[in-house]
């Protein structure tokens, strides 16, 4: 990449290019940009966002625009602002703001072409549990029902039904936080959130994706001691039953990956973020493998893009002890 970033975003447009946007540099939030051009395996440059920001969302709407939305801005203060970028003239835009300033929350395009964003950490370290939709039609993000409880650093996968289902967390104090290992899941229809169980552990800065078979496998994560006690367990959460079973270990312990995992065209899951080399999960065998021969990635809040033909396109992040990355790395299946 052009510059070194953790916290960034990765965007695959419809045009087969990878947005990469905003992001943590060595001296506090970005304002960049830059599009992977696989035609050329280079990146090249953007013109700024409109808001300098990190620990943000950025969600890939109907017309091909993306909506980039919260997050950190200068001085580590959470934002409302949200812009649009478009691929057809390359540039970024204002559209409507947030209704509560947010940071590390999670964003899911839902059926009707809407946009949920949910839960994260608002102004004077707040634990969020309101949640609101955009409208890519009006531009306005607009109030729906509040989560059960405060969530952040949790995981969120729409369903094949349409609900959102969003999973464990934390919440508390700012120097006693409170693991949740809680699930509710969000419908559309009413603009409500309901209990879905909880998982057999709390787990917070976790991933979780949609399996072909319509289950949602959640992986790492950590507990309260952070780099001290992290993951290699995963759950799955079948939606027909409501109930979370274990699944097999991974290989590798990892956490700080929301986001970086994948579903591959071959039905595979790349796991790519969180530890400093990548594996896949094998649904039917209920298996994981790491990937032979990658590279030591940076690992943690990382960013990955699903491209054309099935590569995946991973990005930046950081490892323990070490500071943000410009490195990129393609997985080829």
């Amino acid at each position: 990449m052009l510059i070194l970033l953790h916290s960034h975003t990765a965007t695959a447009l419809p045009d087969g290019r990878v947005l990469v946007a905003g992001g943590f540099i060595e001296k506090g939030s970005s304002k960049g940009a830059e599009v992977y051009e696989p035609g050329t395996g280079r990146f090249a440059p953007l013109p700024p966002m409109v808001t300098t920001r990190h620990s943000h969302s950025a969600t890939l709407l109907p017309d091909g625009k993306v909506l980039i939305a919260g997050g950190y801005g200068e001085g580590s203060m959470t934002l409302a602002a949200a812009e649009l970028f478009d691929p057809e003239t390359n540039t970024f835009s204002p559209t409507g703001s947030l209704l509560a300033a947010r940071a590390d929350h999670i964003s899911i395009p839902l059926k009707n072409g809407k946009v949920l964003i949910a839960g994260g950490l608002g102004p004077g370290w707040t634990f969020l549990a309101s949640a609101e939709v955009y409208d890519p039609v009006t531009g306005r993000f607009s109030p729906t029902g509040s989560m059960t409880v405060p969530r952040e650093s949790h995981a969120a996968v729409r369903l094949p039904d349409g609900r959102v289902l969003i999973v464990g967390g934390h919440n508390g104090q700012r120097r006693s936080l409170t693991l949740l290992g809680s699930a509710e899941i969000y419908d559309p229809a009413t603009g409500a959130f309901g209990r879905a169980g909880a998982m057999r552990i709390p787990r917070h800065k976790h991933d979780a994706v949609l399996l072909p078979v319509g289950q949602v496998l959640i992986t790492g994560g950590a507990d309260d001691r952070d780099d001290r006690g992290v993951y290699n367990s995963t759950e799955l959460f079948d939606p027909k039953t409501g109930m979370f079973v274990a699944g097999p270990a991974m290989k590798l312990g990892r956490y700080k990956h929301e986001g970086s995992s994948v579903l591959l065209p071959s039905g595979l899951v790349l796991i790519s973020g969180g530890a400093p080399q990548a594996e896949t999960y094998d649904a039917a065998s209920r298996s994981f493998a790491l990937v032979p021969g990658a590279p030591r990635m940076a690992g943690q809040f990382s960013a990955v893009a699903l491209l054309r033909g099935g590569a995946a396109l991973i990005t930046g992040g950081y490892g323990n002890g070490t500071g943000p990355r410009s490195s990129a790395w393609l997985y080829r299946p």
